[in-house]
């Protein structure tokens, strides 16, 4: 009798025991979280964003210090203008030479017709020949000059550019549409390039990863509709839809996470379902999958 009641007892608790395991597989939601760094160094001025703040992808939310940069911009703003007056006194002086050729060249053609009726000297017009070779040389001269110049005014515009882009980069611009997970910094501390300063995830879809056997493999698909299931109270679950959007290539040990040490030496496949979320799911809660 014992025996009878001892099997019975054994049948029970496996029937329990399947029936408990209803999911495919279970796992944990995560979401893409982005750490936001500063770009240039100095003090924060601002940082407008508290931890669980909805923020807009492009929305600028915070200033670094830029009076060093503005200083230096003023400079080379100054010393682009004394290279433009440079410039200009280079370009009067050309002009200058490019009026007298164009006299030679007048009193040229009038020796040229007087050499004709013999009232002219071939010296005379071989003088302005070589008055206007001499002009050439003295514009080809300030030309190399003027070069120069030029050079030295398009290095100052690219500096010019580059503060420009460092001025730019010192406004803190959230770079994607999510809800602020961490806050790392504040107003009034220091910063660098690289530097974290919060920490945001779009939260509107999160993802449940879990981990499938070899054998669950071949009917888990990216595009498939899965059930998923999330702790509604301590007795019932609740059920969303979600999307399989990702499937591992390689096979690992299952997590120490799962069950027992005899499930976790098994290889397994990480997949990823999209859900959306209405709120309820949070990152790191835990959840189940079955697939359709």
């Amino acid at each position: 009798m014992r025996t009878l009641i001892f099997f019975v007892l054994v049948f029970i608790l496996a029937s329990c025991s399947r029936n408990d395991k209803l999911s495919d597989a279970y796992g944990n939601f995560e979401a893409v979280t982005v750490s936001v760094s500063a770009e240039t160094s100095g003090k924060i001025l601002s940082l407008n964003l508290e931890e669980g703040q909805e923020l807009q992808a492009g929305q600028i939310i915070g200033l670094v210090d830029t009076t060093d940069l503005l200083l230096k911009k003023l400079q080379l703003q100054s010393q682009k203008k004394a290279v433009a007056t440079r410039m200009a006194g280079v370009e009067s002086q050309i002009a200058v030479q490019q009026q007298q050729k164009t006299n030679l060249i007048v009193e040229k053609e009038r020796l040229t017709r007087l050499l004709k009726d013999k009232a002219a000297t071939p010296k005379q017009l071989d003088d302005v020949n070589g008055a206007i070779d001499l002009v050439d040389r003295q514009v080809a001269s300030i030309k190399t000059q003027n070069a120069g110049i030029i050079d030295e005014q398009e290095v100052i515009e690219r500096q010019v550019a580059q503060v420009n882009e460092t001025l730019k980069k010192s406004h803190i611009v959230n770079p994607v549409s999510g809800t602020v997970l961490v806050k790392y910094a504040e107003a009034g501390e220091i910063t660098t390039p690289g530097k974290t300063l919060y920490k945001i995830a779009n939260l509107s879809e999160l993802e449940l990863k879990v981990y499938v056997s070899g054998v669950q493999l071949p009917g888990v698909k990216i595009g498939q509709k899965a059930e998923v299931l999330i702790d509604n109270d301590k007795q019932t679950n609740r059920k969303l839809e979600g999307t399989v959007s990702w499937i591992s290539q390689k096979a690992e040990f299952t997590p120490k996470i799962i069950q027992t040490k005899e499930e976790r030496v098994n290889l397994v496949y990480a997949v990823k379902v999209r859900v959306p979320n209405d709120g309820s799911l949070k990152i790191a809660m835990p959840g189940e999958v079955n697939f359709k």
